[in-house]
């Protein structure tokens, strides 16, 4: 089965992936960071066993897994696509997870909360993924009565998550915005109406690959609606002024541009060695390339597929042993190479 970063379908440029994040406590239980290790393990067994028929709610073939049970490489490739965060990743409990086969769905119990539920899509869908989220929601609370408060809402772990416990993000790729002396104002501008904008893999110049995550910064005080259409809007008025330099670009510097974009190409496709920088620069400037239609692949390409399998937990599990740098680089190029489709 495909993974959901594998599609090209329905994809609108710029736009990498959606994502609804929701948070829950169930009632019968302390916070995790309080619970001893034998109550850990007796929640999440109990909270599996609740939800071991999970696919009748929408079809989708689940693989159940605790992470303490997963090698230290598969956990951190699946830190790698998001599915873990840092803290869940270094987490000495039991913890226990629940994919989806295509990894468009998950759910993590006993990590930072009881239960974080993830919808991911590869397309600008904040609205589907959020009433596939609800009813995933419902479903759940059937069964698990939640932590809940009249005036303050959901109860979380952190403070930042009490209300809705709803995060909804956009992750748009801004390779000439970002690039101008404006974006850092734009940033603050961002954060004036509820959102934060965030790279992907670093801030500022560090961020290699120009992937910038869009998210609502509050989650107290507004309703789910309002905090969809809030990033929903902000990441339309980021992708529109993207396309806006883009497009000026492209008309005053067409030849510059089409110049990086097949020079790029031409590295990935024939390059030996790749360091992660330059590959994510280099895929960047590709990506840019294909959405403005000046590269045409002969079969359709996810570039941010490409991304994620140049990782450093991707290409050790793909190669089946510990690699050093210089093996690291040598594996990034030939792992591209194979991959890269050819130009019509």
């Amino acid at each position: 089965m495909h993974k959901w970063f594998e599609q090209t379908e329905n994809r609108r440029p710029n736009v990498v992936n959606s994502r609804i994040r929701l948070v829950r406590n169930w009632d019968q239980y302390r916070f995790p960071k309080t619970l001893a290790p034998m109550e850990s393990e007796e929640l999440v067994k109990r909270l599996e066993f609740g939800l071991r028929n999970l696919k009748e709610l929408d079809g989708r073939d689940y693989e159940y897994a605790y992470l303490e049970e997963l090698d230290e490489l598969s956990r951190r490739t699946l830190r790698e696509r998001r599915i873990l965060n840092s803290s869940i990743l270094e987490k000495k409990e039991t913890v226990g997870l629940i994919v989806s086969r295509d990894e468009s769905v998950s759910i993590v119990l006993n990590g930072d909360d009881h239960i974080r539920m993830q919808f991911l899509s590869s397309s600008l869908s904040l609205g589907e993924l959020w009433r596939m989220a609800d009813q995933t929601d419902d479903y759940v609370n059937a069964r698990f009565s939640y932590a809940f408060d009249e005036k303050y809402g959901y109860l979380t772990s952190f403070p930042t998550n009490t209300g809705t416990g709803l995060r909804a993000s956009v992750t748009l790729h801004l390779p000439t915005l970002s690039m101008g002396k404006k974006f850092q104002s734009l940033i603050g501008d961002m954060s004036r109406f509820g959102v934060s904008l965030r790279g992907v893999y670093g801030e500022g110049s560090e961020n290699y690959g120009a992937l910038y995550e869009v998210v609502n910064q509050k989650t107290l005080g507004s309703t789910e609606q309002e905090i969809i259409d809030l990033v929903n809007q902000a990441a339309g008025q980021l992708n529109s002024q993207e396309q806006q330099v883009r497009e000026k670009a492209l008309k005053n510097h067409r030849l510059e541009r089409e110049d990086e974009a097949y020079k790029s190409y031409g590295v990935l496709k024939y390059a030996r060695r790749l360091s992660g920088k330059d590959a994510m620069i280099f895929l960047s400037q590709m990506m840019a390339g294909a959405d403005d239609n000046i590269l045409r692949f002969r079969e359709p390409c996810s570039i941010y597929r490409l991304m994620l399998g140049i990782q450093t937990a991707n290409l050790q599990k793909l190669s089946h042993k510990p690699l050093s740098k210089e093996e690291l680089d040598v594996a990034r190029a030939a792992y591209i190479r194979k991959e890269l489709p050819e130009l019509v």
